[in-house]
């Protein structure tokens, strides 16, 4: 008998010793809203029931193990009785609050997990610059990080590109980022205390490959060790925080930055995750700020991630009706597509992805677009071919070649939903780009470069009556600068170009020749020689062209 509290105190001891292990190695959130957390627990009081009842002097004497060990042990046993109670009360409470916070009992709290407001898509996503399109997905951003490393001799021998590629705004331009990291444990230890000297950016739409090199090296990576493994740095110091995916980004001087979303549960103890907190790490020096979700500083990206802004529509699809709907008749229910991209803007990045019904045709009855800053969601009622068979149909345009088609981005070609897609070689390198018109995905062009596989689509959009010649040239005017200008006409000239009529029109004391479209401007008729004339006008190479006349 004298031997029971030094076994008792020996187990305490070892399942000490486990606890502290297991917190240092899996670093979980001390938060009864994390489910591991309930795991590691029931699992530690799982091995002290059981070690307490094998060590019990029944068991030492029978040699057996039945029902009534069990029921003999819980009465004579004190040790074990308690232990028991706790691992079964532990696992009840898990199993209830599990079940409390699931969408079964909760369909309508998870509908408003998001709010959903309709966007107008002529207003809202404006033709960009190709300055601004991101030609590379994140596959060919990774062979292109990989190739510029091997290129960085000071480099390649110590150190490996890391596979994050976080796709940010930065200073208006979409582009990819990713740290270095060390090759291995060996050259961590020789290169620790300068710490990663550099982190690549990619410019998406010129596909420019940069390796930044800073003047002191990142201390806090996911590819330290011990305290300052980045993990372990933010466990520490923010113990009951739940994070969510931590993503590097750089702020507008290229000062590199982890960011680290928090977590917290909305519905029960386990349901309706969503972002309470950010905080912001300096990988340089370690310091860390820790903000509201509403005050995130703008030049942070990257606070919900795609799954749950996805997640979020998804529950908001398909439990709209009740949550038997959405398993039985499933009568108006939706959900996103398979895929998602990221456009650029308002100096935010948006995730989109298709709106399709859970019949699962190959349509889509809109889109929605979700920003991943601030959660704001827009949905456009815009029906057309789902992104997979648009991609089908661009890599049938060039199936000689066997190009395959990344996944499409949303963009606004002379007012038209358009898909775009890069088509990549088997090498996974960018080599034609495609343009598929979201309304008749059978119109498709291809072309080696973004601007001349643009003119091809536009043209097929003319000589399919989708556009017309003058609305084209009006698109082409609404997003550049305009001058104004007054004078006396010193000539006016009637010409019909493509069936429109166009009056050329010179002024006194000025050389520069003007072009005015009856199409919008119908009262430059009115106007004759000698008369005054103002106008907005858009300038170009031989002739400036005329926007609206005052």
């Amino acid at each position: 008998m004298k031997r029971k509290p030094v076994f008792i105190t020996f187990v305490i001891v070892v399942l000490l010793a486990i606890c502290f292990i297991n917190y240092y190695v899996t670093l979980p959130a001390i938060n009864i809203h994390n489910p591991s957390l309930w795991w590691f627990i029931l699992f530690i009081l799982a091995i002290f029931t059981v070690g307490t009842f094998i060590r019990s002097s029944r068991i030492r004497e029978t040699k057996t193990f039945n029902v009534r060990d069990i029921k003999e042990n819980f009465k004579t046993t004190k040790v074990f009785k308690i232990s028991l109670i706790l691992t079964v009360l532990c696992a009840l409470i898990f199993m209830i609050g599990s079940f409390l916070s699931s969408p079964i009992i909760n369909a309508g709290k998870y509908c408003k997990l998001i709010d959903i407001a309709d966007g107008d898509f002529g207003t809202d996503i404006q033709q960009i610059s190709y300055e601004e399109i991101p030609l590379l997905d994140r596959d060919s951003a990774q062979i292109i990080g990989a190739r510029k490393m091997v290129t960085m001799v000071e480099y390649v021998s110590q150190f490996e590109v890391s596979d994050d590629y976080t796709q940010i705004n930065y200073q208006n331009k979409p582009v990819r980022v990713t740290p270095l990291e060390y090759g291995s444990i060996l050259k961590w230890f020789t290169n620790r205390s300068e710490g990663i000297p550099a982190y690549i950016m990619i410019d998406m739409a010129t596909q420019n490959t940069d390796c930044i090199k800073l003047s002191e090296g990142i201390k806090y990576s996911k590819s330290e060790h011990f305290g300052r493994l980045i993990y372990r740095y933010l466990r520490f110091r923010y113990p009951t925080y739940i994070f969510d995916d931590l993503n590097m980004e750089i702020d507008e001087s290229g000062v590199p930055y982890w960011i680290c979303p928090v977590k917290d549960y909305t519905i029960g103890l386990f349901g309706g995750e969503t972002i309470a907190r950010v905080v912001t790490v300096n990988a340089i020096t370690g310091e860390c700020e820790n903000y509201d979700v509403d005050e995130v500083p703008a030049w942070i990206d990257h606070v919900y991630s795609a799954d749950l802004l996805i997640g979020y529509y998804n529950y908001y699809g398909t439990l709209t009706n009740g949550y038997f709907n959405s398993i039985l008749s499933q009568k108006g229910c939706l959900k996103t597509t398979e895929g998602y991209n990221y456009i650029a803007k308002d100096d935010d990045v948006w995730v989109y992805t298709g709106v399709t019904s859970v019949g699962g045709d190959e349509s889509n009855v809109g889109f929605v677009l979700m920003n991943q800053r601030t959660k704001k969601t827009l949905y456009y009622q815009v029906p057309g071919a789902e992104e997979f068979s648009a991609m089908e149909s661009a890599e049938g345009k060039v199936q000689n070649l066997g190009y395959v088609a990344t996944f499409p981005l949303l963009l606004n070609i002379s007012g038209e939903p358009t898909y775009f897609m890069s088509l990549k070689d088997s090498a996974g390198l960018v080599k034609m780009y495609a343009m598929v018109n979201i309304q008749k995905y059978t119109l498709v062009a291809t072309a080696n470069t973004v601007e001349e596989c643009e003119k091809q689509y536009k043209e097929m959009l003319i000589s399919n009556k989708i556009l017309s010649d003058s609305s084209e040239d009006e698109n082409q005017t609404d997003n550049l600068e305009t001058e104004t200008v007054s004078g006396v006409i010193s000539s006016i000239t009637q010409a019909v170009i493509n069936g429109n009529s166009h009056f050329y029109v010179t002024l006194d004391n000025k050389q520069e020749i003007y072009d005015v479209d009856i199409n919008g401007n119908v009262k430059i008729v009115t106007y004759k020689e000698g008369d005054n004339i103002s106008f907005e006008y858009v300038a170009g190479d031989d002739v400036n062209k005329v926007v609206t006349i005052k």
